[in-house]
């Protein structure tokens, strides 16, 4: 297969902020046709600092100039709709179903609001709950709550339950230490560490992962517990999670497995059989609910019986006949956010899972791994590119190649190749810290993508190899057909001083722009 013959659209669009012009109206609203009147006293319930002066400057425009805005941003954008989006890699970029959607967008959902009473809230209620029978069937855990927001914060769940179970118990004091892997996610070491606890990481060996040995080396009496992706980052799992979690048990630590990466885990592996005490899944990856850039994301926590009662209030009950919040829950470690999660991406993630049914959802894992390992055999044919660690042998759900040996050779960086993919409409992630692997970059092709897909995704990192190895200037220079080129001043990314969050801001600090930067 070739690489495609590509040109993304350039439309040089400015922001809706810039567009319109004054009286231009999108949509008329009904004049005020009487009845009642607003109060005069609504302004004294805003402080004084908080009121405007002057009336919002928002763009006035017409309906079809907003549409063509759009529209315009939209074919200037790459993504899952557009291309095969495996590049992204542990965030899991799967196909999220339009009829799901629909679902979620239902104005029986839509219309709900989190304080109704509950007797008029049974089916989302009904919903949540079935969902948490599904993921402990899953997990192979006994309870679970759907109210963090994602996975980091579902991570921050499971901590704060590791220490209110050391806390009941006299030990926090003492139990100050979360164990961790260099390849775990980094929120496995950055929530503890948020959390107030001591983190020691643990370096792979040639294998992937550590030894017995290390792990040995440093469980104590002051362990609180094992934080610890498998299959970690790199796509490697580790054969021997069952006697890590023992260790930390017979020293009186709790583990918690973190399945952000569980896409080629489902109906295989499940956290209880390998021994954890608490787990995660991220269902804006693995049980194919939307990204959203960012939010909304929907993170769950799931636990043994033994810490049940310490999970975030409230939880989702049944009676036998109705549904309901329970509050009273002493030992619980309380809200971690608002309200009780996110309920559009529970009716994707419960629509998905019942579409696949248990096959289906070993299929998925099967299928991912197998598209992982076809796409890494293929790669690692490729002149510049390795996978560090564990030779010779598959991955799970993804994989973490190295450039080092092309850059060495070439001068290439792992930023050129990136940007030369996107004149491809291919784009990848490099890696989030730490960069243990030199010059990575780190796919995960799931079970949505065909082997057509994966083809045209080789043919294309084959040919920019060629590039660099016989014309390099073409990659430096790279993208060529993206409508944004080479930044011409890369250090305002790296200078808090000159970041401007917003467009107004951005106006008041360079009132005078980039010009057609």
């Amino acid at each position: 297969m070739n690489a495609r013959h590509y040109h993304q659209a350039r439309w040089n669009e400015p922001i809706i902020c810039e567009m319109g012009s004054s009286g231009e109206r999108g949509v008329l609203i009904p004049p005020f046709d009487g009845g009642a009147e607003p109060s005069s006293e609504s302004g004294a319930f805003i402080p004084e600092n908080m009121r405007r002066t002057a009336p919002p400057d928002l763009p006035e425009i017409s309906q079809v100039e907003v549409l063509r805005h759009y529209l315009r941003l939209s074919q200037e954008n790459l993504g899952a709709g557009l291309i095969p989006d495996f590049g992204m890699a542990t965030s899991t970029m799967k196909y999220n179903p339009p009829v799901n959607e629909q679902l979620s967008r239902s104005a029986k959902l839509t219309n709900l609001h989190p304080l109704q009473d509950e007797a008029t809230t049974q089916g989302i209620l009904e919903i949540m709950y079935q969902l948490e029978q599904f993921l402990k069937e899953i997990s192979g855990m006994d309870r679970v709550s759907l109210q963090p927001r994602g996975g980091s914060q579902a991570i921050y769940a499971n901590l704060a339950m590791i220490r209110a179970y050391h806390a009941k118990r006299g030990e926090l004091e003492q139990r100050n230490e979360i164990i961790t892997t260099i390849f775990s996610h980094p929120s496995d070491a950055a929530v503890p560490s948020a959390a107030g606890f001591k983190v020691i990481t643990l370096y792979p060996e040639a294998s992937g992962y550590p030894s017995l040995d290390q792990l040995k080396a440093v469980v104590s009496e002051r362990t609180a517990g094992l934080c610890i992706t498998n299959p970690d980052d790199t796509g490697i799992f580790n054969p021997h999670i069952r006697e890590f979690v023992d260790i930390v048990h017979a020293a009186g630590g709790l583990c918690a497995h973190d399945q952000a990466n569980a896409n080629g885990l489902l109906g295989i592996v499940r956290s209880r059989e390998s021994g954890f005490d608490l787990c995660q899944f991220n269902l804006h990856k693995t049980f194919s609910t939307p990204h959203g850039s960012g939010g909304p994301g929907s993170g769950v926590s799931c636990v043994s019986s033994a810490l049940a009662d310490y999970l975030p209030s409230p939880t989702v009950e049944f009676d036998g006949e109705k549904y309901h919040l329970e509050y009273d829950r002493p030992d619980s470690i309380g809200k971690i956010a608002s309200f009780y999660g996110v309920a559009a991406n529970f009716i994707r993630a419960y629509a998905w899972i019942l579409a696949h049914g248990a096959e289906g959802l070993r299929e998925v894992a099967q299928i991912a791994t197998l598209n992982n390992n076809y796409l890494m055999t293929k790669i690692l044919e490729i002149s510049g590119v390795s996978a560090p660690y564990a030779a010779k042998q598959f991955r799970i759900d993804q994989t973490r190649y190295s450039w080092e040996k092309l850059t060495h050779e070439t001068g290439l960086k792992i930023t050129d190749i990136s940007r030369r993919s996107v004149d491809f409409a291919m784009h990848f992630f490099y890696s989030h810290h730490p960069y243990w692997v030199e010059d990575p970059a780190t796919l995960e092709p799931t079970e949505s993508y065909s082997q057509r897909d994966i083809d045209e995704f080789i043919a294309s990192w084959t040919q920019i190899v060629d590039e660099a190895y016989h014309d390099p200037e073409i990659v430096r220079s790279a993208p060529h057909l993206a409508p944004i080129h080479q930044m011409t001043h890369p250090e305002y990314l790296s200078d808090p001083d000159k970041w401007s969050p917003t467009w107004r801001a951005f106006r008041r600090k360079y009132p005078g722009g980039f010009g057609n930067e």
